[in-house]
């Protein structure tokens, strides 16, 4: 039994004539009378009265309609909105934090614009939590910084950033040349949470250089550890996008690690066998033409950064 078949029954069931339901459906006769004779057969029910080269509703007929009728308009209701999907369907977006500050707002207003009946949903939280929630099939893409660990996850580099480090400004490790990541080693870090991509980074970077980081203060807020470093509670390491205002405050100092390579990836991900719809594919091309056009910024602020400018 199929869809066609209550289609046919139907368009048969109104007209009451083999002759006008197959010009409608265009199909021939003998087709439809097959059609419900099929239905007839399937269901052992008498639809249709064949009295003198016509035919007439029966009771069964009458009670198959109803249900028929609802099943038909359900399927079209279906049609329409699957062929409809990229106007009025669904997006479910997630971002790591510092991309869902410096890039996400542009690429969904972008994708709005285009989509202004589309209902997309965000989802902002580190890149632990939104690479879970891939695998649940909670997301259909997520942009996360720094790099993707779970294999049944694709991902496509689309953007790059780089990590400062950020000090109070009177630190003397403002005025250290060529400062090196061993120069930190007795220094007390205020970082992001565990699960963060960005103190992922900075924990694989201290450990090729064999040292240990072990923060005395953890946070998912960008905000609070730059008001923590601020305070001289200690130093830390975020990206470059997150601190320009507080740097060209003098909030901040910023200086570069000579020895310690601090830039990079970012990716679109999804999961392997994760089907992505027009609207989907969109979605990522919008984020990797705003990737393109961007600069990244390098901030300075008078005396509190030119030690950045150290020879080597």
């Amino acid at each position: 039994m199929t869809i066609h078949h209550l289609q046919v029954f139907l368009e048969v069931y109104r007209t009451q004539n083999i002759t006008e339901a197959s010009e409608k459906l265009h199909i021939t006769q003998p087709t439809v009378t097959r059609t419900v004779q099929e239905i007839e057969r399937y269901y052992g029910v008498r639809l249709f009265d064949r009295i003198n080269c016509r035919i007439y509703r029966t009771e069964g007929s009458e009670q198959f309609y109803a249900q028929a009728l609802h099943i038909v308009e359900l399927f079209d209701s279906m049609e329409k909105e699957m062929k409809n999907w990229d106007e009025f369907g669904a997006l479910r977006v997630g971002s790591t934090i510092t991309l869902g500050n410096v890039m996400l707002p542009e690429i969904v207003s972008e994708f709005m614009k285009r989509h202004p009946g589309f209902h997309l949903k965000v989802r902002i939280s580190n890149g632990a939590d939104l690479q879970q929630a891939l695998i649940n099939n909670q997301l259909d893409i997520a942009l996360i910084e720094g790099g993707v660990t779970e294999e049944q996850l694709r991902k496509e580099a689309f953007h790059e950033d780089r990590l400062a480090l950020i000090l109070p400004p009177g630190s003397p490790l403002m005025k250290k040349k060529n400062l090196k990541l061993e120069d930190l080693a007795d220094e007390k870090f205020i970082m992001r949470e565990t699960g963060s991509m960005g103190r992922s980074f900075v924990d694989d970077t201290f450990r090729f250089h064999e040292m240990a980081m072990n923060p005395i203060w953890e946070s998912a807020s960008t905000q609070a550890i730059i008001r923590a470093v601020h305070a001289g509670l200690g130093i830390s390491f975020l990206p470059e996008k997150m601190i320009g205002e507080a740097a060209e405050r003098g909030d901040i100092g910023i200086r570069t690690v000579r020895n310690a390579q601090m830039e990079r990836k970012n990716y679109l991900v999804w999961h392997k066998n994760k089907f992505l719809t027009k609207a989907a594919r969109e979605f990522m091309q919008i984020s990797r033409d705003i990737a393109e056009k961007e600069q990244a910024p390098v901030f300075r602020s008078g005396k509190q950064n030119q030690m950045d400018t150290d020879s080597v």
